[in-house]
């Protein structure tokens, strides 16, 4: 375990402009600390400097930005928390004589330590190598302060002199990779949807509990930990609901504010399986504080990613809110740890597939069994019984396989 004195101290900085209110921009740091200590940070001191807009050559001005370098003990890191522009990077690197980073570098370098699959590591090694690419150019003295800590883990360790047409090349190869990956998660779900099985997918704010209503919901041993992005890799597991209907139930990266638009177009192939779901959970930390601004934040990067289907919202940590909660039918307030109403948001899932789907028997002679084999390939089967003439299956059938089967339908 890493000792606190043993930790490059960093120094976090934000810029609020007259749009935005103190607590939006004290909550937002608030976050930032939480990414840095996740990072192995030690966070000494936050800066807000208050302009009406950005300075376009040290977004926070000349004046504040020496000011910062004065405060700054051997070893530090400057953290903003905002995206900063190559030149921007640069500038307060040298006026401040320290590293210099922005949020989006930091949550490329936790995902960096995060990653465990191949999946995952092409992933986040796109989306650091197209956030490097434009900044190799005009900032080398900033880049190299860096050395090899926070925010160069990686292809970030990659060297100032290496060859910018190698890295594209890179970047040509690790899409071309992805997209290998995308046509078999592709023909992973082209199975599912064949077996007539459904799919929910879990989303949700990072932190806000994904992982253990997963496991509390499924019985599924599943990695868990209070921290940020403890899960980037998807994560599918059967969830039995009532009267032999089962769903398959998919975790996938938990949400943030100001998500680096880089790292939502390199983890395409990840958040494809929140677009073809057929019913999202939207899991909220109602405990949080800022419970209704991360709601916010999810569903603009829903948005963003295309994702239109019906949501449930499951508001999670109820054990920690200390007033009761209100919400409309289906929406569910759960607590995934103490098992708190989980029953109702399992029936509440079960009634809204429950509409698409009917129980009927259908009677298959020894001549047909072929016909028998797509309805307990494509169906959820309750009862089986086999006669003289053959064999009567009573299932949950959805429309399309309804039709199919009409002829042996009793």
């Amino acid at each position: 375990m890493v000792e606190k004195n043993d930790m490059q101290n960093a120094y976090l900085v934000a810029l609020q402009q007259s749009f935005q209110s103190d607590w939006e921009v004290e909550d937002s740091l608030a976050e930032l600390a939480d990414l840095a200590r996740d990072a192995g940070l030690n966070v000494v001191e936050t800066v807000v400097q208050k302009r009406s807009y950005p300075d376009p050559g040290t977004f926070i001005g000349t004046g504040k930005a020496l000011e910062i370098g004065e405060m700054l003990d051997e070893d530090s890191i400057v953290i903003f928390d905002d995206e900063l522009t190559p030149a921007q990077q640069g500038n307060l690197s040298d006026l401040m004589d320290a590293p210099v980073i922005d949020r989006t570098q930091l949550i490329l370098d936790i995902f960096a330590q995060r990653a465990r699959s191949n999946e995952g590591k092409i992933q986040v090694e796109l989306a650091q190598l197209n956030y490097l690419l434009p900044r190799l150019t005009g900032k080398g003295r900033a880049l190299s302060r860096l050395g090899g800590g926070i925010g160069t883990r990686g292809p970030g360790e990659t060297k100032l002199e290496t060859d910018r047409r190698r890295i594209r090349r890179r970047i040509s190869d690790l899409r071309k990779e992805l997209e290998k990956i995308r046509q078999t998660r592709s023909l992973q779900r082209e199975g599912r949807v064949s077996r007539s099985v459904p799919v929910v997918a879990l989303v949700g704010y990072t932190n806000a509990g994904k992982s253990t209503l997963l496991r509390a919901l499924t019985g599924s041993e599943v990695f868990v930990a209070d921290q940020l992005f403890a899960t980037l890799d998807p994560t599918i597991r059967r969830w039995d609901l009532t009267e032999g209907r089962w769903v398959y139930l998919t975790d996938t990266v938990g949400f943030i504010r100001k998500l680096p638009h880089t790292l939502v177009a390199a983890f395409q192939a990840t958040l494809e399986e929140v677009v073809y779901a057929d019913l999202l959970l939207h899991v909220i930390d109602a405990s949080h504080p800022q419970a209704l601004e991360q709601q916010e934040a999810v569903e603009q990067v829903l948005k963003e990613i295309g994702a239109a289907q019906p949501v449930i919202a499951v508001y999670n940590k109820v054990d920690l809110v200390d007033h009761p909660l209100e919400v409309r039918e289906p929406d569910q307030a759960v607590s995934a740890v103490t098992g708190q109403n989980l029953d109702r948001l399992t029936n509440a899932v079960y009634q809204f597939f429950a509409r698409e789907y009917a129980i009927h028997e259908y009677f298959f002679p020894f001549s047909e069994l072929k016909q028998a084999s797509i309805l307990r390939e494509q169906a959820t089967v309750l009862g089986e019984e086999f006669t003289e003439e053959g064999v009567l299956i009573r299932a949950e059938v959805d429309a399309r396989l309804r039709m199919l089967l009409q002829p042996f339908q009793k």
